[in-house]
């Protein structure tokens, strides 16, 4: 029988054509990790704001492993060193960076393992595929903890101007609607170069790279903290809180195995071994969705009207400030949905709740992005610009929320 031909092409409406660059990429690609990220939602619930943010990691992945080629075709063309292994460990890390993303991805990032980020699962999956796959992941895992002496390899996947934000930045643009949170990735990486050993960008891009800034801002604030989609997240993770505070109770409740397994257990760190990873890799936002249809008509008026509320789109009224809500008027609101429908004081918090949300456009303290000036010198971005927003993108913005029912108003 004759071998598949595994250099194959994908069509992506972002970037045209990507090719699979070898049969080792092919291969991981195809295997059951990587194919369970066409059931993880790029954006979670964001579609409840955004209809057509229905794309997938998936999606990204293979955009950010496309930007990642176009990124070692410029530097090799401006004489960067980077072996043909370096090449493949650079494609493998992007592609398998996100793998470890559970059912919608932020949205229930430590609702399933606490203290476990997707960043740890990502890195297990890795260490996984490298045995199966005989060790021709262990470059990829190098570069993708940081650890490689190349310090641009690791740059590359992870850092402030990443072919990881590069691409998601310009694909939830794209499938959202909207604009300003475009970015001309292509025009970036031609203008991306390595002077001792870390990754820089050519003075003429400095405008590119303060688009990009203002652009990642702009998504943060108008799409991924949507006060909307907060909302939305915040009610799916009281979701979860609730069905497991139910079935340690010892109340019945229809769930499948992979879900059950999460929310019968303490899982974090200390316990995530190589029976959890395998059944994380089953968990996807099918499972998730199925549970919300089922529950939704479960005894438990708490978790059969969040579900509900997801399921419907009858979301909360949020509203986000600048300063957080006094504790009185908070206290008010609490008690008074909790008498207009006779709950107790721990049911009531699963609809009337605060918190906060906050974001920094440009973390100047952490592999900072630098200019290669003409003369050879190197400067910080936000130093260099004469773009006085870029100074205020350097801080953390920070909003707080309150969430009630909306009928309570």
């Amino acid at each position: 029988m004759a071998s598949p031909n595994k250099l194959k092409i994908f069509n992506d409406p972002i970037y045209g054509f990507i090719p699979i660059p070898s049969p080792l990429i092919f291969d991981l690609i195809d295997h059951p990790y990587f194919q369970r990220l066409r059931r993880i939602s790029q954006m979670g619930l964001s579609y409840l704001v955004y209809p057509g943010a229905h794309h997938t990691r998936f999606h990204h992945a293979l955009g950010s492993m496309y930007l990642m080629q176009r990124a070692v075709q410029v530097l090799q063309f401006k004489g960067v060193a980077i072996t043909d292994r370096e090449r493949e460990g650079l494609f493998v890390a992007i592609l398998l960076h996100d793998i470890g993303h559970g059912p919608f991805s932020h949205a229930m990032e430590h609702s399933l393992a606490k203290g476990v980020d997707h960043e740890y699962i990502s890195l297990q999956f890795m260490k996984a595929l490298n045995e199966q796959f005989k060790g021709k992941l262990s470059l990829a895992i190098a570069i993708f903890t940081g650890k490689h002496p190349k310090k641009f390899l690791n740059q590359l996947v992870s850092s402030q101007l990443d072919m990881d934000r590069l691409d998601y930045l310009k694909r939830d643009s794209f499938y959202t609607g909207v604009a300003e949170g475009n970015t001309n990735a292509e025009r970036l990486i031609t203008m991306l170069n390595v002077v001792d050993g870390h990754l820089v960008v050519e003075e003429k891009g400095i405008y590119s790279v303060e688009k990009f800034l203002l652009a990642r801002r702009f998504m943060y604030w108008q799409v991924y903290l949507h006060k909307t989609g907060v909302a939305a997240e915040q009610l799916l993770i009281n979701i979860l809180k609730r069905a497991r505070e139910l079935m340690q109770e010892g109340g019945s409740l229809s769930v499948n195995g992979a879900l059950r397994f999460f929310l019968e257990n303490q899982v974090n760190r200390s316990n995530f071994d190589a029976k959890t990873l395998q059944v994380f890799s089953e968990l996807d936002d099918i499972d998730i969705l199925s549970a919300l249809k089922q529950w939704r008509h479960h005894p438990d008026r708490v978790l059969s009207r969040l579900c509900g509320m997801v399921i419907d789109r009858n979301l909360q009224h949020i509203k986000l400030r600048k300063e957080p809500m006094a504790r009185d008027k908070f206290q008010k609101k609490f008690d008074a949905v909790r008498k207009k429908y006779q709950l107790s004081t721990n049911e009531t918090s699963y609809f009337v709740f605060r918190g906060k949300v906050s974001n920094r456009a440009y973390d100047k303290d952490r592999q900072n992005i630098n200019i290669l000036k003409k003369n050879g010198n190197i400067r910080d971005v936000a130093k260099l610009s004469d773009n006085l927003v870029l100074t205020a993108l350097a801080e953390t913005v920070t909003k707080y929320y309150v969430c009630y029912p909306k009928d309570s108003i």
